[in-house]
């Protein structure tokens, strides 16, 4: 399906990965190519997983590519919100760490990485819906704690 036919494309969300992607090609190999093209790393379908071992250590582009996601949902969340989120991905060598956003002293979104030489989802609508549901779970916190938020 192509970028002008599938009405993914014109989600907040994935207009702002597509920012995201665009921001950390500081060399500009990445210039006059498709949302399509710019997120298709993000897309790993089973027969790919299956290809990369259970074991290994993420490289500098599959980093960067959870920073992304995470740098989005942050985005995201201070559109909605109007305070300042801000995202910490904390990874070892060997693909393990957490994924924080704090909004204010609020921790909005918590997450455990583990494999993350593995990282992808099976489609775009898939990564969606994850970041949708952080979304929802960090929006519901603030609303919960605006006191705390607001630090």
């Amino acid at each position: 399906m192509s970028t002008e036919t599938d009405p993914i494309f014109e989600t907040d969300f994935i207009k702002e990965m597509t920012r995201q992607v665009r921001a950390l090609d500081t060399y500009g190999t990445c210039n006059g190519w498709s949302p399509e093209k710019l997120l298709a790393p993000f897309i790993l379908t089973k027969e790919k997983r299956a290809l990369i071992p259970i074991i290994g250590d993420p490289d500098d582009l599959i980093i960067e590519r959870v920073k992304c996601l995470y740098n989005a949902i942050s985005v995201l969340i201070e559109k909605e919100c109007n305070l300042l989120a801000v995202p910490l991905v904390h990874l070892t060598h060997e693909g393990f760490g957490r994924a924080l956003i704090t909004v204010g002293k609020l921790v909005v979104v918590e997450k455990t990485l583990r494999d993350v030489h593995r990282f992808g989802f099976p489609s775009l609508s898939k990564m969606k819906d994850e970041a949708d549901k952080l979304l929802g779970i960090a929006l519901e916190r603030i609303g919960t704690y605006p006191e705390v938020a607001g630090l």
